[in-house]
């Protein structure tokens, strides 16, 4: 049988008693940790003008904002009627199910909670988030290949992989695609832009390039990735994650448009 065997690696570092601890959950504390610590750095270099204080708390903020937005989305976008007849399964993350586009939502709401707390500008926030969100993408993407879930579509390429829970067949390793795309490049390019004053001045063009660029490395890398099986796929072509990324390629190209003929308006 043609492919690679999927690798002998628990989705459970260890346990203490009936603790385990995942690596799915240290994934996004590890993306996390992370970025706090990269976002400091960017603020002392650039002069930018936030208090380590403001964002410590802004780290606390925009956290909530990913697990209730991710995992609420992923209820609401990709759920089953499990979560209907068993509400407590909203709360179990620890299992997998945490959707971007709806960690999207929870992020914004959190960062305009704290803009208006701090008296910061929105879009100069999120300008300091989208440049290290890639890191917690790529973490997550590798915990779902760990996990053994979102994998791609069958194939015949020589680094197929075969998932146990994709039935051994020879499949896209697709979470290292989207690793790789949505985390690894996304993070080259956003950061190398940001070296540049005339991109830092214009408040909310990185924000703006971040979800046009996801948007668009989603869409492709969805053509790998085999469909949740609860959706399938919608106009007999599309899939769900392409669908929710349309919306994000056309008000990213909107606002890049606009920040970059109209600069003074920023």
């Amino acid at each position: 049988m043609t492919g690679l065997d999927f690798p002998e690696i628990s989705p459970i570092i260890f346990s203490v008693g009936p603790l385990s601890i995942r690596w799915y959950s240290m994934a996004y504390l590890g993306g996390i940790l992370i970025a706090w610590w990269l976002m400091l750095k960017n603020i002392a270099k650039y002069s930018l003008p936030y208090s380590k204080e403001s964002i410590d708390d802004l780290v606390f903020y925009a956290t909530l904002g990913i697990i209730l937005g991710g995992r609420l989305g992923y209820v609401l976008f990709y759920g089953t009627n499990v979560f209907w007849q068993n509400p407590l399964e909203i709360f179990a993350v620890w299992k997998g199910g945490m959707s971007f586009h709806g960690g999207v939502v929870g992020v914004i709401v959190a960062v305009a909670l704290f803009a208006r707390k701090y008296h910061y500008r929105f879009l100069g926030v999120t300008d300091l988030i989208v440049l290290y969100a890639p890191i917690g993408i790529f973490c997550g993407r590798l915990a779902n290949f760990v996990n053994d879930e979102l994998w791609g579509r069958v194939t015949d390429v020589p680094w197929a992989v075969r998932f146990p829970a994709g039935g051994y067949l020879p499949r896209h390793p697709s979470q290292l695609y989207e690793a790789l795309f949505e985390g690894v490049i996304m993070f080259i390019l956003l950061n190398w832009l940001w070296r540049y004053a005339a991109v830092r001045n214009r408040r909310g063009l990185v924000s703006a390039l971040f979800v046009m660029l996801y948007g668009i490395f989603r869409i492709l890398m969805e053509q790998f990735r085999e469909p949740d099986v609860q959706l399938g796929y919608f106009f007999s072509c599309l899939t769900m994650g392409q669908i929710l990324s349309l919306p994000l390629i056309l008000v990213g190209g909107i606002v890049v448009w606009r920040l970059w003929r109209h600069p003074s308006e920023n």
